[in-house]
Parts: structure tokens; sequence; C-alpha cells
């Protein structure tokens, strides 16, 4: 009798314990579970990234800034701007300390995914083969970072021919349009570089779309639409693939996706 009664009350206690743990395990995971989406940034760079992605936090916004297509014809663009100096130094490059165009604030003008070209007065000369195209133009800042307000880009579907557009709609699907980084960056300027890029008809606010950065092979998930700093980049020959697609990782089967750039760092000549 007592054995049994000393059996009855360990298998009592070993229960108890069992139950316990049991909870304590539940209360951990429930922990592990929404303590990260509270706390998780807009760029994802989860452990044992290369690279990281930070959001540039610019203190100089254009909200009125306003950009609209006049012509293109006989070689010669125009573009009517309102409320922005072309040509301009934004007031906080200098906080910034990344790459930034001595000639001050421009215009993007890209052709389907070619690199764009910069523009610092609104009428210039421009030559481009016929065909059919995706054209977008976008006011930026001096160093680069484009003005991400309705007013402040055109998007068209273009014909040209005899370097004219001669018909032009607007694009009805999702684009995305790569900007930066671009080129090559020298000495200081290669310690951190913007990632920047333009959507049409892609709203990452709404959580219907996302973008995959891949930078040299490593992934990361932009589930905000600004512009980033990347650190951590190698000296030499970079590689960064920007692929739109939907919030369930799916590739959004669109025109110009994805796009691939290479740029290159180069250390300071003067050591």
């Amino acid at each position: 009798m007592r054995f049994f009664t000393n059996f009855l009350c360990f298998a009592i206690l070993l229960l108890s314990s069992c139950q316990n743990a049991d909870t304590s395990s539940k209360a951990a995971t429930a922990t592990d579970a929404t303590t990260p989406t509270a706390t998780a940034p807009a760029a994802k760079t989860t452990g044992g990234k290369q690279y990281t992605l930070t959001p540039v936090n610019s203190g100089v916004e254009f909200p009125n800034a306003k950009i609209e297509y006049s012509h293109f014809s006989n070689g010669q663009f125009g573009f009517n701007v309102n409320n922005y100096q072309l040509g301009a130094q934004t007031t906080d490059a200098g906080d910034l300390m990344c790459a930034n165009s001595d000639k001050g604030q421009h215009i993007h003008l890209i052709f389907d995914d070619a690199p764009y070209a910069a523009k610092y007065t609104n009428n210039f000369d421009y030559t481009k083969e016929d065909g059919r195209y995706y054209m977008l133009a976008f006011l930026g800042k001096s160093y680069h970072e484009s003005i991400k307000t309705p007013d402040a880009f055109v998007a068209h579907r273009v014909s040209v021919r005899d370097n004219s557009i001669y018909a032009r709609s607007n694009i009805k699907d999702p684009v995305l349009f790569y900007s930066r980084p671009k080129g090559t960056y020298v000495g200081k300027d290669a310690e951190k570089v913007m990632l920047d890029f333009y959507l049409i008809n892609a709203d990452l606010e709404g959580q219907a779309y996302k973008v995959y950065a891949d930078i040299n092979g490593e992934r990361h998930l932009i589930d905000k639409w600004q512009s980033y700093f990347i650190e951590g980049l190698p000296y030499g020959e970079n590689t960064i693939t920007l692929t739109l697609v939907f919030n369930s990782g799916e590739k959004v089967p669109t025109k110009l996706n994805p796009v691939t750039r290479t740029f290159t760092l180069k250390k300071d000549p003067a050591g």
C-alpha cells in the first residue's frame, strides 16, 4: 500500500511538471512570433547578411514639385517643371555624405530597363532609336534620390520614330524601373551607396507587392517604397537584381522584370 501511494504521488508530480513545461513553451513561442513584427525594419536584413540596407532619412522634401511631358520632336525633348529648381544643390546633400552631383538637381529619363540619363535642364537634345518603349521621367535630388510624389514623375508607353514621339498612352501594368546604384563610386562615396527605384502601378504599402533586392546574390526583401543606403559592399564589381513580386513571393509576370545592374566601387587613389 505504501509503495502504491508513493508511486501515485510521483506520477502526479511528473504530470504537473510536464504541464508547466508545455505552458512555458507555448508562452515562449507566442513571444517569439510577435516581437519581430513590432520591430522589423522596412528592409529585412536578418542575421548572417553581409550587406545592410538602411532607409535614407532625407530632411528635404518637395511635396509640390511637378513635372509634365511637353514634347519629343526632331531630337528635342521638353518637360514643364514647376516648384522645383533644376541645377540647384539639394540643401541636405552634405549631411547625407553620399555620391552627389555637382551639377545639382535633375531629371532622370529612362526608356525600358536601360540606365537613366541625367538632364539638368527641362529642354535638351536627345537621340532615341525607332521603337515602342516604356518611358519614365522623374525629378531627382542632387544626390540622385527620386522624389516619389504623384506629380513628380511622368510615365508613358511611347512610340518613337525619327527621334520623335508620335504616340503615347498611360502605363497600365505594374512596372519597376531601376535607378541607382549606377556607374563607379570612389573613396568616401563607396562606403555607402544609394539603392533607388521607381514603381508604377505597384503599391508596396497595400501589401499587394514587394521587391526582392538580390545584392551580389544575397536576397533582401523590401516592403516599403523608399530609398536605402547599402553598406558592406566590397571594392570591385557588384551586381544588383531587383524583382517585383506578389506578396506571396511569386514574380510578377510583367515587362522589364527583373532588372539587373552592375556597378563598381574603388578605393580612393590618394590613399
